[in-house]
């Protein structure tokens, strides 16, 4: 029998730590790393060479919506292609357990409105062969999939298994409503749960347009819940806000932590309309950290960022009575139709009926929209927008936008960048109380494809800017979610823990332009994107993609976190 199952040789090891690389060889034998060091006479079943590459952990994400696509789909693309090998989902209080048989449909509608996922696509996928959360990972557990996942307790299914009607039309919970919804989630923190997640955004709306369960949720009802994490067992709890009153809300996280020793941790962008909201952010976390509670911003390497187009789910006039009128034609006789200055004419005359609340935002923003370039540019020029081109040709904007989007045989898109679209990018990652996270994989799949910021961070800010060094910009996407989510066994490549890795052509990384393709259960579309330059990923021992493409291997866990209460 070999000494080891696999030996990666001749790489230059990033170990996830933020030391410096070294040229060392990984050895690993039954899904673990058994040795590192000069392993050339080993024996072994399988030589990797990795010369003239880097050799890195796998990459942690900790904020996706992967919630109904892991229990449909063994491969969690656009994040296992990209080189993540484990993520973190249920988060901003969406998710699909608790829940009775009688409110699949609310679930549905939260889940569509708030990460737009396609309602045909979750009818179809979704086994609902769960009611309660502990059922739910079971569920999961059962599931091969190509990497692994844990899961955070919602607070909206939570609210909605409680208060049924109540909770969608976001009655104040009682005490005794307050009870059994403690009742509920310690039972999931003891089956498994990572943390609890919430929300508390505008931004976040079902698909009917109404505000969601958790909106406004009374801040006494969520310290109350986060009374049954536990420090010990490495719970977080998760939260997105509007931030209306900055102190109100971080004490939620604050004394959840003081009461019980658990993580906190929030989406933090910059945001055009609370400029320095940002920065009074960070200011509360660095004091959160000097009273000893570990609270964390989550940031993203780039804008948030949303395509919009004919192929995408939504766009500027696609809710327009005379567009929609259209949209069962046959696409040559679609473009035709559209072509016609008649029905031009009569398209910009009209409003969307109840479109997205992106589209509410930014419908008429044509200086945030910029036409999509291959390969994508997420950081554009302003002299790139669709005002500026407009105004280049003495055209109005609107009427701009409507002729491009039907160029190319109606495929071209836009690149909205919706929020971070600032200079601070760099000082956020940088923050010693920040974690890299944000991409929202298996979430607004018909137009948002941030599951790949993590492979930006390296390509743009560490290649091209030269602002974060490689070796540190690698322990941000690898040791620190690790740490902020207890996960020992994983985030570092050291002796003992778990062989999960990445190994990547340094200079020939680079992100490919995100593509449409309807591959969702009812044929619904998302967008996936690809890459150039990661040439292997493994997975507790085991490769499952080799230059983008899937190797079958489906060695992925559920990771449950073992509550003490």
């Amino acid at each position: 029998m070999a000494t080891f199952d696999a030996i990666i040789s001749n790489g230059l090891v990033y170990d996830g730590t933020g030391s410096p690389p070294q040229q060392i060889d990984i050895g690993i034998k039954d899904g673990v790393i058994q040795a590192i060091g000069a392993l050339g006479a080993e024996d072994c079943d399988q030589r990797i060479d990795a010369s003239g590459k880097i050799v890195t952990p796998g990459f942690i994400d900790v904020h996706t919506h992967y919630d109904g696509q892991a229990t449909w789909d063994q491969h969690l693309a656009p994040s296992s292609n990209l080189g993540t090998t484990t993520v973190v989902m249920g988060n901003c209080g969406v998710g699909f357990a608790p829940c009775r048989k009688t409110d699949h449909e609310v679930l549905i509608q939260l889940m569509e409105g708030v990460e737009e996922i396609p309602e045909t696509a979750m009818n179809e996928g979704l086994p609902w062969d769960w009611e309660s959360f502990p059922e739910y990972l079971d569920s999961l557990d059962r599931k091969p999939r190509d990497i692994d996942i844990a899961a955070l307790y919602p607070h909206g299914p939570l609210r909605v298994f409680v208060m049924g009607e109540r909770a969608v039309k976001r009655e104040p919970a009682t005490e005794d409503d307050i009870k059994a919804m403690q009742a509920l989630l310690e039972q999931g923190m003891a089956a498994g749960a990572v943390g609890f997640s919430t929300s508390r955004t505008l931004v976040h709306r079902s698909s009917d347009g109404s505000l969601i369960p958790t909106y406004k949720a009374a801040t006494a009802e969520l310290k109350a819940l986060g009374q049954k994490l536990s420090g010990e067992a490495g719970h977080v709890f998760q939260l997105i806000s509007d931030w209306d009153d900055p102190q109100d809300e971080f004490s939620i996280l604050e004394d959840t932590c003081a009461a019980t020793g658990a993580k906190g941790t929030f989406t933090l962008l910059q945001l055009d309309n609370q400029p320095e909201l940002w920065r009074e952010q960070l200011a509360l976390i660095e004091a959160a950290q000097t009273r000893g509670f570990d609270i964390r911003g989550q940031v993203l390497s780039r804008p948030v960022g949303m395509m919009m187009g004919m192929p995408s789910s939504m766009n500027p006039f696609y809710r327009r009575p005379s567009y929609v009128a259209l949209e069962s034609l046959p696409h040559s006789e679609r473009l035709a139709a559209f072509r016609n200055p008649e029905t031009k004419a009569k398209i910009l005359q009209e409003d969307n009926e109840n479109p997205h609340i992106f589209v509410r935002i930014f419908n008429n923003k044509y200086d945030k929209m910029y036409p999509l370039v291959d390969p994508i540019e997420y950081l554009p020029a302003p002299s790139d927008s669709v005002q500026a081109r407009a105004d280049r040709e003495g055209k109005e904007p609107e009427s701009w936008l409507y002729d491009y989007f039907l160029g190319n045989e109606g495929t071209n898109l836009v690149y909205i960048p919706a929020a971070n679209y600032a200079d601070g990018i760099p000082e956020l990652l940088n923050h010693p109380h920040t974690v890299a996270a944000l991409g929202d994989g298996g979430a607004h799949v018909g137009s948002i494809c941030d599951a790949s910021a993590n492979l930006y961070l390296i390509t743009k800010w560490v290649k091209q800017k030269g602002e974060i060094e490689l070796s540190q910009g690698i322990s941000m996407l690898t040791q620190q979610p690790a740490e902020l989510y207890s996960l020992t066994d994983r985030g570092r490549l050291s002796v003992g823990l778990k062989a999960d890795l990445n190994v990547i052509d340094l200079d020939a990384l680079k992100l490919k332009t995100p593509h449409i393709v309807q591959d969702l259960p009812a044929g619904g579309k998302r967008f996936l994107q690809n890459a150039e330059g990661v040439e292997m990923t493994m997975v507790a021992g085991e490769i499952i993609y080799r230059d983008g493409a899937p190797t079958g291997a489906l060695p992925g866990k559920l990771v449950r976190r073992q509550s003490t209460h």
